[in-house]
């Protein structure tokens, strides 16, 4: 089953057995940041300087990338700066909400439903098909600790957890010091194309600049 760079970050995340997610904040934000970069890769979107633009809205054959590109090019319509750092602060929540929905509806993820204090309403998505994340996590393992080549979408969504600090939700049995040095090498990007090295290099300065943000706020 294909997947989403946004659902392959929304998996990491959820915990298999309680639904909740890790590293709520900072998820949220690779999650948005994720679907971006999933559009660069697929030519309809560049990001160059910290800005967006729309350079194709022909369908991506996908449901979850077809919203999110038809929304984004009615924002950058609207909003002639376009700032990624401002259409992921407007969509972040909106875009974890749909990948979700989207994880549910292929059946890799369910929806439960809870009270928390018989009062607040709490919704949680624990695993219902695991086959995908193993595969992923399997192919992550393969790359950043055995040192496998990576291929174009491994090394974006490394560079995508990367930039948003979130090594502990994609190797959480592994230190820190151990595997940053070899995500940073592959975030950089020296394998690919000039294309796809450019829209990896923006995508993970900006999921840096918008994760030290959440850090500050939470401090």
């Amino acid at each position: 089953m294909s997947v989403t760079l946004g659902e392959e970050v929304m998996l990491l995340s959820l915990d298999d057995e309680s639904g909740v997610a890790k590293d709520r904040a900072s998820a949220g934000w690779a999650v948005a940041g994720g679907i971006l970069l999933e559009l660069a890769l697929r030519h309809r979107i560049q990001v160059v300087s910290g800005r967006v633009g729309i350079t194709d809205t022909s369908s991506t054959s996908n449901e979850l990338l077809d919203e999110r590109l038809h929304r984004l090019a009615d924002w950058a319509h609207r909003h002639r700066s376009g700032k990624v750092t401002d259409w992921l602060a407007k969509d972040q929540a909106t875009a974890v909400r749909a990948t979700v929905r989207s994880l549910c509806e292929r059946g890799l993820v369910v929806e439960e439903r809870h009270r928390t204090m018989g009062l607040f309403p709490v919704r949680r998505y624990p695993e219902a098909d695991g086959t995908v994340e193993r595969e992923l996590r399997d192919r992550l393992a393969r790359v950043v600790l055995r040192g496998a080549r990576p291929d174009n979408r491994t090394s974006a969504l490394i560079a995508l957890l990367h930039g948003a600090r979130l090594h502990g939700i994609a190797f959480p049995d592994a230190s820190r010091k151990e595997i940053e040095p070899r995500m940073a090498t592959i975030a950089e990007g020296q394998w690919a194309a000039d294309s796809v090295r450019r829209a990896i290099r923006d995508m993970q300065a900006t999921m840096a600049a918008v994760t030290a943000v959440t850090i500050t706020a939470c401090t």
